[in-house]
């Protein structure tokens, strides 16, 4: 089995990822947040970092997991308890721990909303929607139906996304930014777009999205952000002939 250098890897997925020129959320932490012995002889990826989804790494006999949402969102301290059960486990499996957030979501071609886009078969794509000081979605002139778009997200997400008919019939400028951008539904119209894309949002959004003539689709923060893992992974696995596995650890959030 190949042994690749913990360290080469990080340092080709901080590259491509450009981790220390986008910016995020504190809590993001992006780049390689627990270290191993320093080398990898297999990789899984997920979601989440969390307790259950290391043990999942640990039965995959992994020793890089690659996830989007990574170990410090909430505070980090004391060690104890289940915190410390974790800690404790990467330690005495030997897996490293590497989280990209905003600079997956943005990347164009392994992010989580460029390859959601293509799995929704959307063209003509433009960066759009700021974040932390970069555009970080995307937005297609098409011209489908909410219908069929509907249709296309259940077949490309498993789940029939729950939709608000704000806007017309016919989407012709759609935006997406996988995750929880529910909130900001005034600063995706604004942008122009009549349609949007993203994984959950508050009650209050539904009366907002009438206001605004939009189309809103919330198909799931988890399912829409499985993509830009897989899509990592697979790119570390195919450029450093490494095995790989995505670990599904669903919320149904």
């Amino acid at each position: 089995m190949p042994n690749l250098s913990l360290a080469a890897i990080v340092k080709h997925c901080d590259q491509i990822l450009r981790t220390s020129e986008i910016g995020d959320y504190d809590g993001a932490v992006n780049g390689l947040q627990m270290e191993n012995s320093g080398s990898v002889t297999r990789i899984a990826a997920t979601v989440d970092a969390s307790l259950a989804t290391v043990k999942l790494a640990i039965a995959a006999k992994a020793d890089l997991l690659i996830v989007h949402h990574g170990l410090f969102w909430s505070p980090a301290q004391p060690w104890t308890g289940k915190k410390y059960q974790l800690v404790k486990l990467l330690i005495e499996n030997n897996l490293a721990v590497y989280s990209s957030h905003l600079p997956l979501d943005a990347h164009p071609k392994l992010g989580n909303n460029a390859q959601l886009a293509a799995a929704l078969g959307l063209k003509k794509l433009k960066p759009f929607f700021p974040s932390h000081g970069q555009d970080i979605g995307l937005k297609s002139l098409n011209k489908i139906s909410r219908a069929e778009l509907a249709q296309r997200l259940e077949r490309a997400l498993g789940a029939k996304p729950t939709v608000i008919p704000g806007g017309n019939e016919i989407c012709k400028n759609i935006g997406i930014v996988t995750g929880g951008a529910g909130s900001d539904l005034k600063q995706a119209a604004s942008e122009g777009v009549d349609t949007f894309i993203t994984g959950e949002g508050p009650h209050w959004t539904y009366a907002l999205a009438e206001d605004l003539g939009l189309n809103v689709f919330y198909a799931g923060h988890y399912a829409t952000e499985t993509y830009g893992v897989k899509a990592l992974a697979a790119e570390l696995a195919k450029k450093f002939k490494l095995p790989w596995k995505f670990l599904d650890h669903p919320t149904g959030l």
